[in-house]
């Protein structure tokens, strides 16, 4: 799912994001709002980590979101 999709499902996806990085407050989670750059930034922060690695796990992240969960498509 891209960036955009992530950010327009926010409320419905944040649990699943909230399972993934359980030390997140939820201050962060207002903060984020989907938004990419912020869920890296507190990722980062949260756990320590380098940034690199902080992208890595939210592209994994937003990867892993099942079929289901993501936006229909509109086909002619």
């Amino acid at each position: 799912m891209n960036w955009d999709q992530i950010e327009g499902k926010w409320k419905q996806l944040v649990g699943s994001a909230r399972e993934r990085w359980g030390k997140m407050t939820d201050s962060d989670w207002e903060t984020i709002a989907g938004k990419k750059d912020q869920l890296v930034g507190r990722v980062q922060e949260r756990y320590g980590i380098a940034r690199s690695e902080a992208e890595k796990q939210a592209d994994q992240w937003a990867r892993s979101i099942p079929e289901s969960d993501r936006p229909a498509t509109h086909r002619p």
